[in-house]
């Protein structure tokens, strides 16, 4: 008899002390998101415009660009310019007189 009530009384301390631990809500963001910018206003400027996402400079002359998603070789037309220099990091387009640089790492503290 007192070895079920000593059974009880762990089993009852047991079930206090899982009862007494709070689970954290997996449904809840990740503590870190309140460091995240609020409101579309907080968030960093998208750039305009055509983005350039990867540059191929072959050894046979193959000059290659992807420019949103788009493979484009030079002297072929992306949006009505013309793809006229490839570069390891940035691409020009022409179109008419206007020019357009396209850099693949863009300065961040340009927008």
């Amino acid at each position: 008899m007192k070895r079920l009530l000593c059974s009880l009384l762990l089993l009852a301390g047991a079930v206090a002390a899982a009862r007494a631990q709070t689970l954290a809500d997996p449904t809840q963001p990740p503590p870190e998101s309140r460091l995240l910018p609020q409101s579309q206003s907080d968030l960093p400027a998208m750039p305009r415009g055509p983005q350039l996402q990867s540059v191929l400079i072959g050894s046979h002359g193959r000059e290659v660009a992807v420019i949103d998603g788009q493979t484009v070789r030079k002297g072929e037309k992306f949006n009505g310019a013309v793809l006229m220099e490839v570069r390891k990091n940035q691409v020009v387009l022409q179109k008419g007189r206007d020019k357009q640089v396209l850099t693949l790492f863009p300065d961040p503290a340009h927008k």
